[in-house]
């Protein structure tokens, strides 16, 4: 364990996050990305809609099936027919692997499960078939229905559904055919990349890590990021670079107090990301202010657009936090999985193209499972994790709690 005052309250702080966690509707699934830089380790993103699940460790999938029952029975009592509404990525074999392994958790867990999307892309399908049969990274079959057909057969019995599980984060916006479903829909469709921000889930994630940090007995930086956050921002142009310039200034000084305080001779430095987005687009790692005024072109322009071409007009400036973390030679990161803030299993996301300072959700990166298989089981199960899982669990659930918080503030606008 990184903290010792942690590792001798570990009982104390589980119980007290459980207190806490009985009084929330905890988001329904999630995954959170840690960095361990060795003096501290902290959340730096947290994803309510997370693909991925393809890199989850078996054992921990058929652990996670009962929690998956749990929450949908507590959300929609007797519910047993789900719709899971996916991204429009049909030619992202490993996504479809990921929507492959999802559903068959949902199967295992006693629910029927019908796989849709908007394919706009694909209407000539959706008008002659209603669906697509696609193929997984695996070689695993997966029929992916029209949503709109699906929709407009609701009143067949055979065609209706408990709820909707989403797992799509809405970067466009909220289609107007889920709006107008009368079908209980979770995540909420408030939780979408449409409305949240980075920078409202780490300030309530601060909040709660500060009281964590309140019963572990530590400073709460050792366990959170300090950031800034910029609107109205053109990256390209100079006058809006300069502004992004005098809070990364702010926050670098910020950052290099906490240093000189704990006696860390690394040198501070932060990423720049869009306030809203996903899939490691819109970041960049800057090692100085300057860095900021001087961006090129091609960093410009990576900067400027997010998923689906999404102008990014609002920055997150985020306190960089190195990480220590190797895989098998490889640098690397934890994600950690949960449903209902239960843990689901976890990888760990490796890069042989980056350094422990860069992000590492990018070109070079794969995936190490956070597990360790029988001997005479023949799954490639992955490696270990590490001392300080149980620290990566604590604070995972944490911003659990954080995302739901943040979640009825945005549902209550």
């Amino acid at each position: 364990m990184r903290f010792p005052s942690i590792n001798k309250k570990l009982n104390e702080l589980h119980d007290w996050l459980d207190l806490l966690e009985r009084k929330e509707d905890l988001p329904l699934y999630s995954s959170v990305d840690i960095r361990d830089a060795g003096f501290k380790v902290a959340v730096v993103d947290t994803n309510l809609f997370p693909a991925g699940f393809n890199n989850l460790c078996k054992s921990a999938l058929d652990e996670a099936k009962y929690h998956f029952l749990e929450a949908i029975q507590s959300r929609v009592p007797g519910g047993k027919r789900i719709l899971m509404v996916t991204e429009e990525h049909t030619r992202n074999m490993w996504y479809l692997e990921n929507v492959y392994v999802l559903k068959e958790m949902m199967i295992a867990a006693g629910f029927e499960v019908c796989v849709a999307s908007i394919l706009d892309q694909k209407p000539q399908n959706c008008d002659e078939f209603g669906y697509l049969d696609l193929t997984t990274a695996k070689d695993h079959p997966l029929r992916m229905h029209c949503l709109k057909h699906v929709m407009s057969k609701l009143c067949d019995p055979d065609c209706k559904f408990d709820l909707i599980v989403l797992n799509n984060d809405l970067t466009t916006g909220v289609p107007q055919i889920l709006k107008d479903s009368c079908i209980p829909i979770y995540p909420s469709l408030a939780s979408g990349w449409h409305s949240r921000l980075k920078s409202h889930h780490f300030a309530m994630a601060n909040i709660a890590l500060t009281d964590f940090a309140a019963e572990a007995e530590i400073d709460p930086w050792l366990v959170s990021c300090l950031f800034e956050k910029v609107d109205a921002i053109d990256v390209n142009e100079s006058e809006h670079r300069q502004r992004l310039y005098e809070s990364a200034k702010v926050l670098f000084t910020a950052i290099q107090n906490k240093y000189d305080e704990y006696g860390i001779k690394e040198k501070p430095f932060i990423f720049m990301k869009a306030d809203s987005g996903t899939y490691g687009m819109g970041v960049k790692a800057i090692e100085s202010p300057e860095d900021i005024l001087s961006l090129n072109r091609k960093a410009r322009n990576n900067l400027s657009k997010g998923k689906s071409s999404q102008k990014i007009a609002c920055f997150l400036l985020q306190e960089g936090v190195p990480t220590v973390q190797h895989v098998d030679g490889l640098v690397g990161e934890a994600c950690i999985y949960q449903i209902a803030n239960h843990f689901a299993g976890g990888f760990y996301r490796v890069n042989d193209e980056k350094s422990t300072r860069d992000n590492l959700n990018s070109k070079g990166m794969s995936f190490k499972k956070m597990c360790v298989c029988p001997e005479n089981e023949s799954e490639e199960c992955g490696v270990s994790p590490d001392t300080n899982l149980d620290l990566y669990r604590l604070l995972a659930r944490v911003a659990g709690i954080a995302a739901h918080r943040e979640i009825k503030e945005l549902e209550a606008k």
